[in-house]
């Protein structure tokens, strides 16, 4: 199988890349820097850049299906110019494929789109599977609700469309897991707000597997991509401060602290959302790491 993934170079990118060779998958991945391309017989770059609506179409050359994980990261500060810099970085990346497979005939069969559970809105005790049809009202809801129906727009070409919406993704170097461990291995580690929102959470492992599964399998739709056993933010950092032999004697920060430093942002911290794994494990897919103490026991 002959696959093309856009955002390779990612944190998720990183990860199903490196699956890829086990399960016999050429990689042909897009970027936007031209020193990032690589030319090997399992994974070959071509270069793009989706906000000037440029693409080397020899990308998608005997690919079967596609992994979009492309867009900015949300982990900068909401400036109103970067939010429609997170927003437009995801619509124009999926319109500029559609549009290039549409106008050069290409015979894609497949695309898996990242979405994330930002979708779902703020709540302490609603559980979210993936049937849930409200939108959060949010920024964060906004967004992932035009990121997926541009992926939507890829049924209008014939090509099956699935959507896996991410949750909070645990590695060991990269996005939210070393934000979390430094502050408490220096004893500064803290709660935000009484610490009773819900984080689910996916082991970076586990959620390029699903990626894969979802791609090999004859199944479509919206998949949610988070561990069967969502945690509050209290009991992650008391998990982590437990691992990390490290007492948690900082007091919890407030909300509004919070705004004041980060502003929209804060919300990514503040935020609760309890969704549920149930249609991927009754799909067949396995988790490696269901819990978060095998999770940080594999990571830390």
């Amino acid at each position: 199988m002959r696959i093309l993934i856009t955002g390779a170079t990612g944190l998720v990118g990183k990860a199903i890349v490196a699956q890829c060779p086990k399960k016999d998958i050429v990689v042909h991945y897009l970027t936007t820097s031209t020193h990032k391309l690589e030319n090997q017989p399992h994974y070959k770059g071509f270069y793009w850049n989706p906000m000037n609506g440029e693409i080397d179409v020899a990308c998608f050359d005997g690919v079967d299906g596609i992994i979009n994980l492309a867009g900015s990261p949300i982990s900068k500060r909401w400036t109103r110019s970067y939010k429609k810099t997170i927003l437009e970085s995801r619509v124009s990346s999926l319109n500029l494929l559609r549009e290039s497979i549409s106008k050069n005939n290409m015979s894609v069969k497949k695309l898996i789109s990242a979405s994330a559970i930002g979708i779902y809105p703020d709540s302490l005790t609603r559980y979210y599977e993936e049937c849930m049809e409200e939108v959060s009202p949010s920024f964060l809801g906004t967004v992932t609700e035009q990121w997926e129906t541009a992926a939507d727009a890829f049924s209008e070409l014939g090509i099956e469309v699935s959507k896996i919406r991410i949750g909070l993704v645990l590695d060991k170097s990269e996005g939210a897991m070393p934000k979390l461990v430094h502050p408490v291995r220096y004893g500064m580690g803290a709660t935000f707000g009484d610490g009773s929102q819900w984080q689910s959470w996916i082991h970076v492992k586990d959620l390029a597997r699903l990626f894969l599964y979802v791609l090999t399998s004859e199944i479509s739709g919206i998949f949610n991509g988070v561990a069967p056993n969502p945690v509050t933010n209290k009991e992650m950092l008391h998990i982590i401060a437990k691992h990390l032999h490290k007492p948690l004697i900082m007091p919890n920060i407030p909300k509004s602290f919070m705004k004041l430093v980060l502003g929209d942002m804060h919300q990514l911290l503040y935020e609760s959302q309890l969704v549920c794994s149930k249609k991927v494990e009754a799909m067949g897919f396995s988790f490696e790491y269901p819990k978060l103490e095998m999770a940080l026991k594999d990571l830390l």
